[in-house]
């Protein structure tokens, strides 16, 4: 399946905010994700531009795991952002082949942008997008998602940042990651880790409510969503990753890190000056405390986690995912 998004516009005009937010009390915990649907249970992003030599590795080596270990329906959705070498063509040779990847051409470049747009129009619960290089191994993605399918949390994220992490890469790429996040601690307030590991997730109640206020359609898109969720309340789960470093990566990581502390700037002046309706968002999305009852409850049914999914795996040969 291909679809071809034509649509221009500027940073400023990449979202237009929902007219207003239903006002409710706040939940006490996320529903679980209803893994009978007759949509993909999970949409797996991959944004692309000029990923001819990767591509089509990347999606069979990805539609084989999901295939042998996601006990549940999925979709990849490859987001072709103004390639113009073979990409679209691969992209879309390969969704002829397997009937679980879909094309969504768009005319313009940025990995935010290409976010937005895919994760807006999916009709699936969950939400996740990796790079093409699949730097991130794999097995990460079990304890990535299963937070989201249970209701445990909102966002799920990658990192690289952690003691527990095992990553292998040049020391310019480590500094200069590490030196940003330390600025987002130190300057925002932030409370995540590791804002650009490329390999995340998000639930679709929650991905409705606030990609709508965010602007940048480029690589600061992941730090200005983090952000966001953090001020809102919501639930961010870390997963420590195994990365290895693409050598051949065509991100200019200098020209990145300097495009991520002028976003960082202008952030800071939307929630200055309010722009983005951040107590009303919070009022909306943030989970309430958990009551005396609630908590008694818990304890009486035994407070522990599941080692397994909700239902049954349709095969016995796949691995069996946590819950929590």
């Amino acid at each position: 399946m291909t679809l071809t998004d034509s649509t221009s516009g500027t940073q400023q005009d990449a979202a237009v905010p929902p007219p207003g937010l239903p006002a409710r009390a706040r939940t006490v915990r996320r529903s679980p994700v209803d893994t009978r649907t007759a949509v993909p249970v999970l949409d797996v992003t991959i944004p692309v531009f000029n990923e001819e030599r990767d591509l089509e590795e990347c999606l069979r080596r990805l539609h084989g795991h999901l295939r042998d270990t996601f006990p549940h329906s999925f979709r990849i959705t490859v987001a072709d952002n103004a390639s113009t070498d073979g990409t679209l063509k691969i992209a879309e040779r390969l969704a002829r082949e397997f009937p679980e990847v879909a094309v969504v051409h768009l005319d313009e470049k940025g990995r935010g942008n290409a976010l937005r747009k895919v994760w807006l129009a999916s009709p699936s619960p969950v939400l996740a997008y990796m790079d093409v290089d699949l730097s991130t191994d794999l097995a990460a993605l079990p304890p990535l998602l299963a937070p989201l399918i249970s209701g445990h949390s909102d966002l799920a994220i990658g990192t690289r940042l952690t003691r527990n992490s095992r990553v292998v890469r040049g020391p310019k790429r480590e500094f200069i990651s590490r030196s940003y996040n330390l600025m987002l601690h130190s300057l925002m307030a932030a409370q995540f880790s590791d804002a650009q590991c490329g390999f995340k997730a998000i639930r679709a109640d929650v991905a409705q409510q606030i990609l709508p206020y965010t602007v940048d359609n480029s690589w600061f898109f992941d730090t200005e969503l983090l952000v966001l969720a953090e001020r809102c309340g919501l639930r961010v789960h870390e997963v420590p990753v195994d990365w290895i470093d693409d050598p051949d990566s065509s991100v200019d990581v200098v020209r990145t890190a300097l495009a991520d502390v002028r976003g960082m700037a202008r952030l800071t002046r939307d929630l200055l000056y309010g722009r983005i309706p951040v107590p009303e968002l919070r009022a909306a999305l943030a989970r309430g405390p958990l009551p005396a009852s609630s908590r008694a409850d818990e304890q009486t049914r035994g407070g522990s986690c599941s080692a397994s999914w909700s239902g049954s795996p349709p095969s016995a040969q796949r691995q069996r995912w946590p819950t929590c």
